[in-house]
Formats: C-alpha cells, structure tokens, sequence
C-alpha cells in the first residue's frame, strides 16, 4: 500500500467518522496547485515581453487574474521563501539571509501546506519549495520543512551530472555567480522535466483517489545556472538579445547602501557584451523551458479532469536583474528584483481573463489560498486576502506593496517608488516617478519638486516598518542559530 494509498484510507474513516468538516460540500473541497519558478522576473509574454515566449502561464493567465503589481518581501530566495509560507514579514520569521530551517527560528508556526494538512488535504512537494542551495542541493531536500508535507519528491536530472559542461564566470561555481549551457537531450531528462513527470503522475493519483491535495512544484530555472535544451536557445538568437544600457551620471544620486547592492558581485560588473548577450539569451531560453514543464503540468489538470475544482498559483520567489542599473541577479529593493510574476486562477476566480494593478505581497498567498479553501489563516498571518481582486480585479486591498533587503525597506505604490536605508533614511533614500521613469534611473529623493511627496511616503514607508516588526501573537521565536548540520526535526511542531 503507497503512503497515498494509506491516507486516502485514513481520509475515507475519519470523513465517515465526521472528523473532517465539508467546505461547500465534501466532493467541492477545491484542489490547490501552487506553482513556482526559481528566480524569475517579469520577463514574460503575459507581462508584455517582446521576446520571451511563455505560451502556457500565458493560457493560465487567460483564465485566472494577472498581477501586475505584486512583490517579494525580500529579494533572496531563502527570506523570502520562509515569509509567503508562513505569511510573516521577514522581520517577524527573523529569516534575512539562506541555509536556515523555518523552525530554527519559528518551531510552531503552521505554514501553508499545514493548515491544508490539518484539514484533510494530502499535501506533496515536489523539487524547490523552501530554500535549497542551487545547484548542490538538487535531489535532496535542502532546507525543506518535513511537517509542511506528506510526501516529498526530490528530482535531480543531467542538468547536475554535467555539471563540468556548465560555462561560468567562476571556475566550479554555479549557483550564485552567471553560468549557463545549451544541454543535449530532452525536457524530461532534467531536473525540472522530472518534476513535471512526477507531478503528472500525482495529478493522475489524486484523479482516481479523489482525496482534496495541496500540491507544491517548485522549478529549479531559471536559477544559474541556466541550463535548458538547446532548442530552447535556438529560439532566442544572440543578435536578437538588447543588453541594457546605463547612464554615466546614475552613480552620483544613489545612497552607498544601494550602490553597493548593485556592485556587490565583482566578476559581474561591466560584462563584455558578448557575455552579456549570451547570459540574457540563456536566461530566456531557462525561462521558456520551465514554462514548457509548467505546460505540460497544467495540460495533466486538464486531461484529468481536475481544472475546475483545482486553484492555481503561479509565481516565483523574486524578481531578478538582466544587466538593469549595471546589476546582474537579485537582492536589490529596485523594481527587478523585487517585482514577481503572479496569477491566481480556478475555483473563486470571478474575474477570469483580466489583470489587476492592485499593490499585492508574497504574504498574501496564505489567507488568500485559505480564504478560496473556506479555510481560515491563523490570527498572526500578516498578509491580506486577495479575494477581493480576484472577484473584481478593479478593487485593491492595500495602498503600498512592501519589501525589505538588508538594512533598507521599500513602498511600492501605484506610481511611486520610495526607500530609505539605515534608521529612517539616515543612510539615504530613494524616490522613483514610475510614470517617468519606470527603469527607476532618476533618484529624486533631493528633488525640491518633491518634498512633500517624500514626506508623505516617508510616513506611510515608517508605519509599514512598525507593522512588519509586530511579534506574531502566541508564535515564541529564536534568532537564527546558524550551527552547521543543524536537523530541522530538533524543532518539531506541537
């Protein structure tokens, strides 16, 4: 008997047994896929891209809601992972930096798939959902949550043993500096392809058991490196790719702190251009071959009958640098990096097919998930339900969208752009017109033309602050540990 197999039992007697209370009628209980790419902006088709093909999140876009505004809470996959799982402001989940287990610092918290395992859902992973070390981490669990799942699937593909094929800027090192390759074979010979196989092969199951499942796939691409099939180079051909320029005088208006989140990686500053054109050209070809695997995910929701009661999100982690201010990667509190592709559709969706310019957060996933579930979040969760938007995409559930990066916090509104960094602005700020200048190039944080605005914004930037440093109530929290060989099981939930 599989471990499926085992709970769909369980299910069946404690159902009987009424310990499992029906949402809108039992069989209606909606399915939850929670789709992830890793490191990937807004480079898309659906967000308006001349060049990146991403036929599939493009059809899902068509039946669910775009989010043209949403943003990470901090712009580093481990960070950031830790805050939309359990809907917590990196200051509340004390989570700033990689390597570090959710319970090192949260032992009780419930996270997303917990919440849905305490009501009867079989909850999967699949590949990257909690922070991993990419590559060396791939086809082990990484930094996972063990209590967030009931099963568990680590794929590794050849993307890993051929390793020493991998053009990088660092000799044997691939996960934080620009490296990519042009794979032979197939799709289903990487990590990812193996991924969507086995996450077919769930959806199958899950169609003839008919337990409800929460169902997480995280895509390893485009994170370096940027390994995909060569056909999906093809597509993208060198002298087709627009490296970004930057102009001389952009240094002189940036705060030190931010200058030197975009100077932090040395060996990526001034790329000659045919470095850059081959980087950029790897990073689309990695994104239209995640996209191809997330296809191949939602075609098996579809053949099996299973669209129509599952919710869908799609998303990634953070937004990501493509030579945008100089910068190649993430962890900046630009809007490259901290911008994600994000769209919602399925059951609850009212406003199918249109997008929504509404300010929205990572952290809102988790009441938004549990609120189409007929579920309820815990009291601590921070975010906000985007319910609302997603029956009228006109409507908004916040003002600013909130990010943080070290020791520097970001609003994001409708039009502006504004960041302090040290207390309150002590180590400088930024303020971006997005209506003019939507590359964010022209800091006018010392504009005498906008003192006013920069006070306005200063206020609302502080109380958000205060709002995202407010303890969770009833959750006991430990700074990070940080002790090598740490075992997330020392800290198991109650």
């Amino acid at each position: 008997m599989t471990l499926r197999n085992l709970f769909q039992s369980c299910f069946a007697s404690l159902l009987i047994l009424g310990f499992f209370a029906p949402v809108q009628g039992q069989n209606q209980k909606p399915n939850v896929l929670f789709l992830i790419c890793d490191d990937l902006n807004c480079d898309m088709g659906l967000y308006g891209h001349p060049q990146v093909k991403t036929p599939n999140i493009d059809r899902l876009a068509g039946r669910g809601v775009r989010f043209d505004n949403a943003h990470c809470q901090y712009a580093l996959c481990g960070p950031s992972r830790a805050s939309f799982m359990t809907g917590l402001y990196p200051d509340q989940t004390l989570i700033r930096s990689n390597s570090i287990y959710i319970r090192e610092t949260l032992p009780r918290v419930t996270t997303i798939p917990m919440l849905f395992r305490n009501h009867g859902y079989f909850a999967t992973r699949i590949g990257k959902i909690y922070h991993y070390n990419v590559p060396k981490h791939i086809g082990t669990s990484g930094h996972d949550d063990p209590y967030s799942w009931n099963l568990t699937i680590n794929p590794r593909g050849r993307d890993v043993t051929e390793e020493p094929l991998i053009k990088t800027l660092k000799p044997q090192q691939f996960g934080g500096t620009l490296s990519w390759l042009a794979a032979d074979g197939t799709d289903e010979e990487q990590t990812d392809g193996i991924a969507a196989t086995e996450a077919v092969k769930q959806l199958k199951e899950s169609a003839e058991d008919g337990v409800p499942f929460y169902l997480a796939v995280g895509l390893f691409r485009p994170h370096t490196p940027f390994v995909a099939p060569k056909k999906y180079f093809e597509m993208y051909p060198l002298e087709s790719i627009v490296v970004p320029e930057v102009p001389d005088e952009y240094k002189s208006s940036l705060p030190a702190p931010a200058w030197n989140s975009i100077r932090r990686k040395k060996d990526q500053i001034n790329l000659p251009d045919e470095t850059a054109r081959e980087v950029i050209q790897s990073y689309y070809a990695s994104i239209t071959f995640a996209d191809a695997q997330a296809g191949r995910i939602l075609d098996a929701l579809d053949e099996t009958g299973l669209t129509e009661n599952t919710i869908v999100v799609f998303t990634s982690d953070h937004g990501y640098h493509m030579g945008e201010h100089g910068h190649w990667q993430k962890t900046t509190l630009f809007e490259n990096s901290t911008r994600v592709p994000c769209v919602i559709a399925g059951p609850g969706v009212k406003a199918k097919g249109e997008a929504s310019d509404a300010a929205v957060e990572m952290v809102d996933f988790f009441p938004t998930l549990a609120g189409l579930a007929g579920l309820e979040a815990p009291d601590y969760v921070s975010g906000k339900s985007l319910v609302p938007i997603l029956e009228d995409s006109s409507k908004s559930v916040r003002e600013y969208a909130f990010s943080q990066y070290s020791n520097g916090y970001s609003i994001r509104g409708s039009r502006y752009r504004y960041t302090e960094w040290g207390e309150k602005g002590d180590q400088g700020a930024e303020l971006y017109d997005r209506k003019s200048d939507p590359e964010e190039l022209k800091n006018l944080a010392e504009s005498n033309d906008h003192v006013s605005i920069r006070k306005e914004l200063a206020s609302k930037l502080h109380l958000r602050i205060r709002e995202a440093q407010v303890n969770p109530e009833g959750l006991e929290r430990f700074e990070p540990s940080r002790r090598p060989g740490i075992s997330p099981r020392e800290f198991a939930p109650k």
